[in-house]
């Protein structure tokens, strides 16, 4: 299926990773990183990346990784909120306010990544990394 179509067809639909990097022209640029919980305070995995698809500034949040696993996103903005899912509504509710409250904790770094970081290099990357905060344990 053509990167356009896939776009059309999903609607408002969370789609897979997989699918969204299906989306990115040849000569699109993308940085990205999975999060473990030792790095966000979050239990699972929070995928940032540099600026990729069509929609603005977002983050994915996965229980595990893997190709073709589920997600939801939370919007990388002042008053961050889930845009898609296609977890249960039951897990997408349970995680949804932690993964909102490190994206505010985040957000101007966040928010410079997804802006600049495919320009950025590995010094930093590393940098920037260093810079996220997790979520105090709770």
């Amino acid at each position: 299926m053509c990167a356009k179509q896939l776009l059309k067809e999903s609607g408002s639909r969370e789609l897979t990773l997989q699918e969204e990097i299906a989306t990115l022209g040849d000569d699109d640029l993308m940085e990205f990183m999975n999060l473990t919980s030792l790095r966000t305070g979050v239990s699972g995995i929070i995928f940032i990346s540099t600026a990729m698809g069509p929609h603005g500034p977002r983050v994915k949040y996965f229980v595990k990784t893997g190709k073709g696993q589920p997600s939801f996103s939370v919007s990388i903005a002042d008053e961050p909120k889930v845009v898609a899912s296609n977890l249960p509504a039951r897990t997408t509710d349970q995680m949804a306010p932690t993964v909102i409250a490190w994206v505010k904790l985040n957000r101007v770094e966040l928010a410079k990544f997804w802006d600049e970081g495919e320009t950025w290099t590995e010094d930093e990357v590393d940098a920037f990394r260093g810079r996220l905060k997790p979520l105090p344990a709770a």
